[in-house]
């Protein structure tokens, strides 16, 4: 008898779960509950993420970022991480029958027999470094397993993709930096930088990077998706881009409502950020007054103008098969070995048709299935590919930082 697609992927599953690249659960959590990690286990349907919707996704490893905005001073950058950090933390603490901090690979591995979701940390954006090495190595020993060298804004050492060049890809600093990861066995996640960026990090790093929530610009000529080119260095350096969901890099149609939307802003002279940093709360202050005074505020500056565009330019969708297109055209151009996920769950206000929240990977890999994918190309980019350099960037660090036994 004849595997169905549902039985192919359901296999997929349960030997390879999927091991994301991207999740921003922390800064949700930060912004909606004051820091609180309370109702994950029932669900949270203000969420993109909670335990039981990652059970259904199929979800095995998650990076879940601890993101803090490119605009904050290097030193507020740094405090703030640290209690993304601590929030992943107690997290995991709170539902240790789900979810186990992982450091390495054969954490992961440990924790996918084990039946538990492991978790690992991505800092997305070298301002959290402030460029001391101390700190870095500090993070590093918490478990932060990628360094994304830029956000939406350059750093002193680094072009971003979406600010005016004006390092010039690296500098001497962020060719340190970029041995100091390699040198800790922290991985280079080349998501937001650069183009310059991208070619000076592959030719200097001596460990495989990542792309930890990028699609594919042949598709959408969009800044924050990887060009075929740099595909094709990736694949050289032994890589893993991690295709995002996130319709504005899947969609040029998308891309331009988010541009007339940006410029609908401006002529109504609104702040061109739609969204502002949450304080977190201070010592012995309840979370929940802190998530009501954010929501507060974030209603008395919503703007009646705004939102009757928005209901007469409605947000347009973006199927499940659109995604499926980026991530075939990645593995034509970088190989099957190169390819894997990051969906950008919670970092984004809107994600394709089914899939809407983390429940929804098994929806794509059905769809890859229905055009042929085998079980082995599944399975590679569920958790195989990502996992390997994982793995060889531990290997290759000559001063490994992380924990030799892992947290219960």
């Amino acid at each position: 008898m004849t595997d169905t697609v549902t039985d192919v992927v359901d296999q997929v599953l349960r030997s390879t779960p999927v091991f994301d690249g991207h999740n921003d659960l922390p800064s949700a959590l930060r912004a909606r509950s004051g820091y609180s990690v309370e109702g994950l286990a029932d669900g949270r349907p203000d969420l993109h993420t909670d335990l039981p919707r990652l059970r259904a996704g199929g979800v095995g490893a998650q990076f879940w970022s601890v993101f803090v905005p490119s605009n904050l001073p290097e030193p507020e950058a740094v405090v703030a991480t640290f209690e993304q950090i601590d929030a992943v933390y107690r997290l995991v603490a709170r539902y240790p029958d789900v979810l186990r901090i992982a450091y390495t690979a054969d954490d992961v591995e440990r924790a996918h027999a084990d039946g538990r979701i492991a978790s690992l940390l991505g800092i997305e954006g070298g301002h959290s470094l402030a460029e001391s090495p101390g700190v870095l190595r500090s993070y590093a020993r918490l478990g932060v397993r990628y360094v994304t060298l830029t956000h939406n804004d350059n750093t002193t050492w680094a072009d971003s993709a979406t600010d005016e060049p004006a390092v010039g890809g690296l500098n001497d600093t962020g060719r340190a930096i970029v041995a100091e990861l390699n040198r800790t066995g922290v991985l280079v996640d080349l998501s937001h930088v650069a183009d310059s960026t991208q070619r000076a990090a592959l030719a200097a790093s001596t460990s495989p990077v990542l792309f930890s929530h990028s699609s594919a610009r042949a598709l959408n000529d969009h800044p924050r998706n990887v060009a075929d080119p740099v595909l094709e260095l990736l694949r050289d350096n032994g890589g893993v881009v991690q295709l995002t969901f996130v319709p504005y890099f899947i969609s040029a149609e998308v891309a331009e409502w988010g541009q007339e939307l940006q410029a609908e802003r401006e002529r109504l002279g609104l702040s061109a950020q739609s969204w502002t940093w949450p304080r977190a709360p201070r010592p012995g202050e309840d979370p929940a007054r802190v998530a009501e005074e954010f929501a507060t505020a974030s209603a008395a500056s919503a703007d009646d103008r705004l939102r009757r565009w928005t209901e007469q330019h409605p947000h347009p969708e973006v199927t499940v098969a659109q995604v499926a297109d980026h991530v075939e055209h990645a593995r034509e151009v970088a190989g099957r070995d190169h390819i894997g996920l990051g969906g950008d769950y919670d970092g984004v206000d809107h994600q394709p048709v089914d899939l809407a929240d983390v429940s929804g990977y098994p929806v794509l890999l059905r769809e890859l299935a229905d055009r042929g994918w085998s079980r082995a190309d599944l399975e590679a980019l569920t958790g195989r590919n990502v996992l390997r350099v994982l793995r060889e960037a531990e290997q290759r660090a000559t001063e490994p930082l992380w924990p030799t036994v892992p947290l219960r």
